[in-house]
């Protein structure tokens, strides 16, 4: 059985100290308020921000087994955008004061019949934002570096080219038939027959 230490450890490592940047950046935004438009978007987008680092965490403590980061187009367009979609609705027709579009998506909210349910989520900005960051995190993943082949030499030109299937045709016919004739291996089961 394969041994994990080295990579658990690691990856525990990893996990505390996004833990502890997150938990940062969460008391970053506490200091930012929400008295302005302008404030609350820059706390939403440090709460995303807290999100995005718990997210990368697992990502990111493989970097020890030679991984790279990879965004997933199909995560990001069938998970990602989404709810990009909604958390930016449900902010924008949320947001305090009279911010960008506020006007636009009560409205549009209210003719959906959904400002209900709208006002009811917007009471989560933070929420939200927390996992708008996690959600961009999870399109990203961890795959091999990409191995890069070796490039041949460059032929001559006054050099045949050999085809290796014609050279080696006789020798797999001659490889068959001598397995054609040859005798069955035989295998003893039972006492040895000089005992």
């Amino acid at each position: 059985m394969r041994r994990y230490g080295l990579y658990d450890a690691t990856r525990g490592l990893t996990l505390a100290l996004a833990a502890g940047l997150a938990g940062l950046l969460l008391y970053l935004a506490s200091r930012v308020g929400q008295p302005s438009t302008a404030r609350f978007w820059a706390e939403m987008a440090i709460v995303a921000a807290a999100g995005l680092v718990l997210a990368l965490a697992p990502v990111l403590g493989g970097w020890t087994s030679g991984l790279t980061l990879r965004l997933s187009p199909g995560t990001f367009v069938l998970g990602f955008l989404p709810v990009l979609v909604v958390v930016g609705w449900i902010l924008m027709a949320t947001q305090p004061g009279h911010g960008w579009h506020e006007g636009t998506m009560v409205s549009w909210s209210h003719d959906l019949g959904l400002f209900g349910l709208v006002h009811y989520l917007g009471l989560w900005h933070g929420v939200l934002a927390f996992g708008f960051g996690l959600v961009l995190g999870a399109c990203l993943d961890a795959v091999p570096v990409a191995m890069v082949a070796p490039v041949a030499a460059p032929v001559p030109a006054d050099t045949a080219v050999v085809d290796r299937r014609a050279a080696d045709e006789p020798l797999v016919a001659e490889q068959a038939e001598a397995a054609a004739h040859a005798e069955p291996n035989t295998v003893t089961v039972g006492p040895h027959p000089h005992e």
